[in-house]
């Protein structure tokens, strides 16, 4: 077994590239990544446990399918794994991220190597349950809001290491990218407010410094809002206000700016907090705490009737 290359499988396989992967997921390196995980897995030694009890040649047909309902994010990622390590996997694809599918829902079928797929197979299994449960909880979020015209937006609270990934299961899920790095935007936050002296002075600031990007300023507090506004603030994050608050603070503003609302969110909160009429409501919880969904490999002992 080897970590990289090898040519596609024939039959029904639609697999997309590493190529094509990249083009959804851009400054992402596929192989970089499966490299690293698979490496982190298999050791120095390998599947030792595979190697002692499968002959080489051994062939391994299997289902990979949910116990649990679920939005589906991360097969490309999942379907890498068992490339690197078979490059004559034959897989079937019968879902597609974004989907959201029912408990028993089979996703991929595989056929190929049983060493090189059983190598794979947890590295291939914690990324498309880790991926999928952000999906999953994401779009509970979204329909929570569904008709409100309010938007769920993501941020960066996300596991070290894994944000592209985060950010594109969130999206999978319904939600809308906020920054995915330091630089993709202003936002003032309430410690750069405490350093700069004032909400006013820090938008005042970050407009001199003519960045050509978007200032977004932290309040917490409505007799903050039109100092912001009036220094230059392009959109207003409203942090931590009660939805007698929010309200106050989406007549205030009157559609000048777009308004984002922040902290408290949860989904017993979030519907209360969007129909207050703010534009955007950020949670962190999606990407940061979603419980991974119930996914399994199953050895099909019958085969798959020819389907791959």
């Amino acid at each position: 077994m080897r970590v990289g290359g090898g040519s596609p499988g024939g039959g029904s396989d639609q697999v997309t590239t590493a190529e094509d992967q990249a083009i959804k997921l851009p400054n992402f390196d596929l192989g970089e990544f499966v490299r690293r995980v698979l490496a982190e897995d298999l050791g120095t030694g390998g599947d030792v446990t595979s190697n002692a009890t499968i002959g080489p040649d051994a062939r391994f047909t299997a289902e990979i399918n949910c116990r649990q309902p679920i939005v589906v994010a991360g097969l490309d990622i999942a379907i890498a794994f068992f490339r690197a390590l078979d490059g004559e996997v034959r897989i079937e694809r019968l879902v597609k991220d974004g989907d959201a599918v029912g408990a028993g829902t089979v996703l991929l079928r595989l056929d190929g190597n049983a060493r090189a797929l059983l190598a794979a197979e947890r590295s291939a299994l914690n990324t498309l349950q880790h991926l999928s449960g952000i999906a999953t909880l994401t779009r509970s979020y979204v329909e929570a809001i569904a008709g409100t015209g309010a938007t769920l937006l993501d941020t960066r609270k996300t596991i070290p290491g894994l944000r592209l990934l985060a950010k594109y299961a969130a999206r999978m899920g319904g939600a809308e990218n906020h920054r995915l790095r330091m630089d993709d935007g202003l936002l003032i936050k309430d410690n750069h407010v405490g350093v700069a002296g004032g909400v006013a002075e820090a938008v005042r600031a970050a407009r001199a410094a003519d960045t050509g990007l978007m200032v977004q300023v932290e309040v917490d507090r409505i007799d903050q809002i039109e100092p912001a506004l009036a220094a230059g603030a392009e959109r207003l994050l409203l942090d931590n206000m009660s939805n007698d608050e929010l309200r106050a603070a989406v007549a205030l503003v009157a559609g000048r700016v777009p308004l984002e609302a922040s902290g408290g969110v949860n989904l017993d909160t979030i519907r209360g907090i969007a129909e207050t009429g703010v534009d955007y409501i950020s949670v962190g919880r999606i990407t940061q705490s979603a419980p991974a969904v119930d996914i399994g490999l199953d050895y099909a002992l019958s085969g798959t009737n020819g389907q791959l």
